[in-house]
């Protein structure tokens, strides 16, 4: 006797529902640990279950959509959908080829630096289960350029991918501009794509970075040696959500002058609002990028002022509190063409992108 009516019901029953099994089982169980020690568990896991004999197939079944409705060509690249993974997750290109079984149109690493760096002193990333956040003062921590290049080359996914770059920590801002100029000329050959990082809160004076003349320059010597480029790559600046309007107009400006392809908005907020946390836990974490639902208001009302600002003519790339489907339709609808998860990632597991694509 059977206790399914067809070989399909087995894969609707609720516990067995990715969804299900990862909030009721996995998730629970990943967040016994410390935030950078589940963190470095999955990737982990995922390094190990990719060499296993047709495992990468089985995620495949799970977790990419056959939905094929949503194609999107820009910067000059075919995306198969507007889903992609932010930068942050997997900061040394090491693990492109298992995370595009998650269903993926792309994956942006980084940041990457010139130099390796440890970054800032654990602990440095802290869960707000409550309000489905993540607060990080990560500073850059990744292998450096040497090894995302070599990871880069082993690569066997198709997937496109952009690269996140960023300056040393000890780099002075007034040598800034050597650190970006050497991750671009050496990933270029790499990656479809880069995203240029001044607005992470977490690296000293880092933010300085964005004031008008520091930004055109640094844009301008970036445009110039890509247009010497055999194949120029799409460059892309990601923004901070704590800029004033102000300040935003005189980056549109910038990007205006410069002709650069597009904008990713927005980065972390060091703004604690819309926290249902007491204060004096807030204060106890200190310092660091707040990223998830609570930014996601402020992410949206950038991406719609840029968009108008534009006359809808400027990509974008929005991130910021995408949580579920009605979340990145917002973004979608306010002017975003592409979007990019991680907290999201984190909260809602490894089949968010397949229920985004199929209505679920």
């Amino acid at each position: 006797m059977s206790y399914f009516n067809s070989e399909n019901d087995f894969f609707t029953l609720p516990l067995l529902k990715p969804k299900a099994m990862y909030k009721r089982f996995f998730r629970p169980l990943l967040f016994t640990f410390p935030p950078e020690s589940a963190h470095n568990i999955i990737f982990s896991l995922l390094k190990f279950t990719h060499r296993i004999p047709f495992f990468s197939v089985l995620l495949r079944t799970f977790f990419i959509s056959k939905n094929n409705e949503y194609p999107i060509e820009l910067f000059g690249l075919k995306f198969k959908h507007p889903i992609g993974l932010a930068a942050g997750l997997d900061k040394n290109a090491e693990l492109i080829d298992p995370l595009s079984n998650f269903g993926f149109s792309f994956i942006e690493i980084g940041a990457v630096t010139p130099l390796p760096q440890k970054g800032n002193p654990k602990p440095r990333l802290f869960r707000l289960k409550q309000d489905n956040a993540l607060i990080n003062r990560m500073g850059f921590n990744n292998k450096g350029l040497k090894n995302a290049v070599k990871n880069l080359k082993k690569r066997k996914s198709d997937i496109i991918v952009g690269a996140n770059i960023g300056k040393n920590t000890k780099t002075p801002n007034d040598k800034a501009n050597d650190d970006y100029i050497k991750c671009f000329n050496e990933l270029h050959d790499y990656v479809d794509y880069f995203t240029v990082n001044v607005s992470c809160p977490n690296i000293k004076d880092l933010k300085e970075l964005q004031d008008k003349d520091a930004l055109l320059d640094l844009l301008t010597r970036l445009k110039e040696i890509n247009t010497k480029k055999r194949k120029p790559k799409p460059i892309l600046l990601k923004i901070s959500p704590d800029l004033t309007w102000s300040q935003l107009d005189d980056t549109l400006n910038i990007i205006k002058q410069t002709k650069i392809d597009g904008i990713v908005a927005v980065n972390t907020t060091v703004s604690r609002n819309n926290l249902s946390l007491p204060a004096d836990e807030i204060q106890k974490i200190g310092n660091g990028g707040l990223s998830g639902k609570p930014l996601k208001d402020r992410a949206t009302e950038i991406i719609r002022y840029i968009h108008k600002k534009t006359d809808a003519k400027l990509p974008i790339i929005g991130v910021g509190g995408i949580m579920n489907k009605q979340d990145m339709q917002e973004k979608l609808d306010a002017g975003a063409d592409l979007v990019q998860v991680f907290t999201g990632f984190v909260y809602e597991g490894p089949g968010m992108v397949k229920r985004f694509l199929d209505n679920g």
